[in-house]
């Protein structure tokens, strides 16, 4: 019975890194071949998904922690800024990488994340700066140099407003991660994400309305791919990294999550036909080999 519990978890922490790296080589495909905005997307996707996620709370577990969440002002106030400067900025910047760029360099800027939280925590002396500190910081700028430029101190290989975008987005997921701490130590996670969600939707609703869409480019083709990033990308794929969480330890469900920036790297540079250099498959591997450690060395932080 553990083994096959086990091969659930498995199946589903593997399965959600896969469809959030495809799902932002997906969303790529759909600015490409429609007219939809960044912020569109990002307003469809944060509604269906929070609504979703609370419903699947609703019948797993009941209403009380939906209800609760809300009866604290503090909790309200922290749900708040988590929602804009972690949910919704992840949310927006990722994409909004992704239109100027492509999913790969987008994924792996994002993936920066972890250096800007040991930066943090070390300038707010939460933490000690350690050799393995040292070498993943050292791992990110190396990454960084090499995916940026494919060795080529004349230019840039990727275009500075997809780097901008990227780094924010690595920023915001850095703040994401942090700040929502308090609230997931006293509600369940979907209960967070869900709310998080679907107010960010409700917010951005007022910057792009749901319902105001030029569906004149869309074919049946961009339909399928709208719905991927919508269901898999977003939904499925934060679903069953929770759900792994039943069957695996959190260290590896982390390990097994990073075939996310994998699965995107191969999917633009397959699917897409993206270029990609020798020295940006260096500066991949130099990032791949950064979350690694860092998922190994989380026990200690």
């Amino acid at each position: 019975m553990v083994k096959q519990n086990r091969k659930i978890g498995l199946i589903l922490v593997i399965a959600g890194a896969l469809f959030w790296g495809i799902g932002g080589t997906v969303a790529q495909k759909l600015f490409q071949i429609s007219n939809i905005s960044v912020e569109w997307l990002v307003t469809v996707r944060l509604l269906l998904s929070g609504i979703i996620l609370l419903f699947i709370h609703f019948i797993t577990k009941g209403y009380k922690q939906i209800i609760t969440i809300w009866t604290r002002k503090d909790n309200v106030m922290r749900l708040l800024i988590f929602t804009i400067f972690g949910m919704l900025a992840v949310q927006y910047t990722y994409l909004a990488a992704i239109d100027a760029g492509n999913a790969a360099v987008a994924t792996l800027l994002q993936y920066l994340a972890p250096v800007f939280i040991i930066i943090y925590l070390v300038l707010r002396k939460q933490s000690v700066l350690t050799q393995s500190d040292i070498v993943t910081v050292l791992l990110a700028l190396i990454g960084c140099f090499f995916l940026l430029t494919n060795g080529s101190l004349s230019e840039l290989s990727v275009p500075i407003p997809a780097i901008i975008w990227g780094i924010l987005a690595g920023i915001s997921l850095a703040f994401y991660t942090l700040y929502a701490v308090p609230l997931l130590k006293q509600f369940n996670t979907l209960v967070v994400v869900g709310w998080a969600m679907l107010i960010g939707g409700l917010l951005f609703s007022f910057v792009s309305p749901p319902w105001q869409v030029d569906l004149s480019s869309f074919t049946l083709e961009s339909f399928y791919y709208l719905i991927f990033a919508i269901v898999f990308g977003s939904l499925l794929a934060y679903w069953f990294y929770i759900e792994s969480l039943q069957y695996l330890d959190p260290k590896e469900a982390s390990l097994l999550s990073s075939l996310e920036p994998l699965a995107a790297v191969f999917t633009t540079v397959i699917w897409l036909k993206e270029p990609f250099g020798i020295y940006q498959w260096v500066g991949t591997a130099c990032i791949i080999i950064m979350i690694l450690l860092i998922t190994v060395g989380k026990k200690s932080r």
